[in-house]
């Protein structure tokens, strides 16, 4: 558990982020000298969010320098003008820098972000698992290489619309989830590493979306009424086994569909990259006495196994290439092992860190867990670390 002055902190933050403009600097970036002295480098994204994190950031005098990354460009494939960090998303980046009267540059990344993110995204669905492709980003393109560029700019701090909470602590700052729970994003970025909480500020994380609207308009920014990007941003139409299949071809040959406790086959499918673990649409089969989910992929064999809900049950999932944010204290943890999943109570075999691998045992049976889904643990409302889902124990073995 976090102590009183911690506390204290989220709770001041919070109260300080409600405000409108006229903010003291110190209450959303946390600027070590006086803001007219300092630099603020933000990531933007041409999205509502981190254009109202480059208003707030030039309101308070500092010198404010927003980056855009082009990570990819999916227009043509799909006749949208523009997808995430890319076409039209650049332009209003742009636009609202120039009515902040701020600088603005754009770096390409299209091929590391391939390299790093897209690529493995294809292997991984390739090899039976289910990516999460905006932890990757978050681990490489937009953190590790926006917090280099903003360093050799000599800024003070990197700022992100990421809905997230960084509070000050004996040590150094702790993560926590967003005050409005809708829009935590939490989840996403437990990768985070101490030097990058030291040196990131996210000033949106006690507001509510309708809150940043509200600044968005007040500042006259054109992108006010911007939608949420709803999809991967190199997903744009929601259609991700198309993009899978168009780089790896393989990954759409069709295979059998195996009852996991009978071995019998029941069907055939088009393709593993079509399943995740805990589906039970798209199988296409019937006659069955009871709904069918599935249960695991086996990428050498092409099969997918399937069984009653029951079988999804597990008692425990190892993870790996595990990071820590701050102690971990003596206190209940609770881990989500989905995006949109609650977070359920549980034990830990190990310490969390350095990459080293660790088990999660669940207090009582998870359903639909994952492997190359991320666990993000949580004590209380703190991140406090996490790692990626290797494998499981079903509770019936």
């Amino acid at each position: 558990m976090h102590n009183s002055t911690s506390l204290d902190a989220r709770s001041d933050t919070s109260k300080a982020a409600a405000s409108p403009f006229g903010l003291e600097p110190a209450c959303l970036f946390d600027l070590p000298r006086a803001a007219p002295e300092c630099r603020i480098v933000v990531a933007m994204s041409g999205g509502v969010d981190s254009s109202v994190v480059a208003a707030l950031a030039a309101d308070t005098g500092a010198e404010v320098i927003g980056i855009t990354l082009q990570l990819y460009d999916y227009g043509a494939a799909t006749g949208r003008k523009g997808a995430c960090c890319a076409g039209d998303d650049i332009a209003d980046a742009r636009a609202v820098c120039a009515r902040l009267d701020i600088a603005h540059y754009v770096f390409d990344h299209e091929s590391a972000f391939r390299e790093d993110v897209v690529d493995q995204f294809a292997d991984e669905y390739l090899a039976g698992r289910t990516p999460v492709p905006c932890i990757r980003c978050n681990m490489g393109p937009k953190f590790t290489d926006l917090f280099r560029m903003a360093r050799e700019l000599d800024a003070d701090c990197l700022a992100t619309g990421h809905y997230v909470e960084r509070v000050a602590a004996d040590g150094g700052p702790h993560l926590y989830r967003a005050h409005d729970p809708a829009r935590d994003q939490s989840y996403f970025l437990y990768a985070t590493t101490q030097e990058q909480l030291d040196y990131i500020r996210f000033p949106l994380g006690g507001l509510s979306k309708t809150k940043v609207r509200e600044l968005a308009e007040a500042a006259g920014l054109r992108n006010a009424a911007k939608p949420d990007s709803q999809d991967i941003c190199f997903v744009p139409d929601g259609n991700y086994a198309k993009i899978v299949t168009k780089m790896r071809p393989e990954g759409a040959v069709a295979g059998p569909i195996v009852h996991a406790a009978t071995g019998e086959v029941l069907g055939q499918h088009k393709g593993i990259i079509h399943f995740t673990v805990g589906q039970r649409k798209g199988l296409e089969i019937g006659g069955q006495p009871e709904p069918l989910y599935v249960i695991g992929l086996d990428a050498d064999a092409r099969a997918v196994r399937v069984g009653p809900k029951r079988m999804l049950a597990v008692e425990s999932a190892e993870l790996i290439e595990t990071n820590a944010i701050g102690p971990l204290p003596d206190a209940p943890l609770t881990a989500k092992v989905r995006s949109l999943a609650k977070p359920v109570p549980i034990t830990l075999d190990g310490p969390l860190g350095e990459g080293q691998p660790t088990r999660i045992r669940f207090e009582t049976p998870e359903f639909g867990v994952a492997p190359g889904q991320a666990a993000v643990i949580y004590a209380g409302d703190r991140v406090v670390g996490g790692g990626w889902i290797d494998a499981t124990t079903s509770v019936a073995s």
